[in-house]
């Protein structure tokens, strides 16, 4: 008996010490938390993902105001055109500074004799919500002449519908990044930023081949034929975790009304997921989910946004068409990740610069 009472006291013992290091655990991250902000504790702000301001980002820093990009000022020179480059991570870009396609089109449009100044405003893992508050909350005080939305087909349409009890927990958020960062990543997060750069760590993989693997699996849903559930009444459903065409296109429907109130022009940018591009990554995800082949329609989202582009008469560039044809015989994204590589960063410059330079005037000469 006795030496039952000695093992429940060492237990209790060990109970109430695990359990005041887990709430001192708390106490400390979320008072770090609320010095040095980081994107693994859960914030409903589209600042979540951020940069910090002047952070090493390959062989860049990243501006004052956390962007990829060079120091630019609120109030517009005379005879500028400024466009503003809103995006996720694709805009924020996962290559260096020079070899994103933003700094390229704006590059390649002073080149042709353009006063432009394209500013990125890109910021990771936000979406079509967050588009609207960045231009509202900072970019129609940049008085641009022109938006260059880019809109990623992969998952800007995704809608989270509540949020993950974990993320409560700021030792339960923190320990679930380390086991996600040692169990699916092989690369590099694109947010943390690397002083040095070399051409081999475009081939590098971010994921590991399962992780891709369901990621993509779960993205596939919107490419489903006859999909309600993506296509219809997305109030009706509860899940953790949804895509949905109309509520993406509520958010696009303002911008566009905001930009036409303000004489300002907008153009979407449709960046194909390379699921559309890629036959052996179709193949495989078909496979994973366990559907036959004739149950998905890898076009879908793209023809359904034309469609309602064309209603809404906003200018629009699809980069599906190319992008499929180019892969063919390039690789246009970095393995196991959803980004672009530098070659793909490359293609996206011309196809926009051809497109969009017919919007723009060039410099009297």
């Amino acid at each position: 008996m006795t030496a039952r009472k000695g093992i429940l006291r060492v237990g209790r013992d060990v109970l109430i010490i695990a359990l005041i290091t887990v709430a001192l655990g708390e106490v400390s991250l979320r008072i770090y938390n609320s010095v040095d902000p980081l994107p693994i504790f859960y914030s409903d702000s589209y600042n979540r993902f951020r940069g910090k301001p002047f952070a090493p980002d390959w062989n860049f820093h990243l501006n004052s105001r956390g962007f990829k990009d060079v120091e630019f000022s609120t109030r517009k020179a005379a005879d500028t055109i400024r466009i503003l480059g809103i995006g996720d991570s694709f805009a924020f870009g996962i290559v260096p500074y020079e070899y994103n396609y933003l700094t390229l089109v704006e590059q390649y449009l002073k080149q042709s004799g353009h006063n432009i100044e394209l500013i990125n405003m890109g910021i990771p893992s936000i979406g079509p919500k967050e588009y609207l508050s960045l231009l509202v909350n900072e970019g129609f005080a940049l008085e641009p002449d022109r938006v260059l939305l880019s809109f990623f087909i992969g998952n800007d349409f995704e809608e989270s519908r509540k949020r993950k009890l974990i993320s409560y927990s700021y030792v339960a958020s923190l320990i679930t990044y380390v086991l996600d960062r040692w169990t699916k990543f092989e690369g590099q997060s694109f947010f943390t930023g690397n002083q040095t750069y070399t051409y081999d760590d475009d081939n590098r993989p971010n994921f590991t081949d399962d992780a891709y693997l369901e990621l993509e699996r779960k993205r596939s849903s919107i490419f489903w034929r006859d999909n309600r559930a993506f296509e219809g009444d997305c109030g009706a459903l509860v899940s953790m975790q949804q895509f949905c065409l109309a509520t993406a296109l509520s958010y696009i429907s303002e911008i566009k009304r905001l930009c036409d109130s303000r004489n300002i022009g907008l153009t979407i940018v449709l960046i194909p997921d390379e699921m559309q591009v890629s036959k052996p990554l179709q193949t495989r995800v078909v496979v994973a989910s366990g559907l036959a082949p004739a149950s998905f329609d890898f076009t879908l989202p793209n023809r359904l946004l034309r469609a309602r582009f064309e209603e809404l008469k906003i200018d629009y560039i699809d980069l599906l068409t190319e992008f499929s044809a180019h892969s063919l015989n390039d690789r246009l994204y970095r393995p196991n990740d959803s980004h672009w590589n530098i070659a793909g960063n490359e293609l996206a410059a011309r196809l926009i610069l051809q497109h969009v330079s017919a919007q723009v005037r060039p410099v009297d000469k």
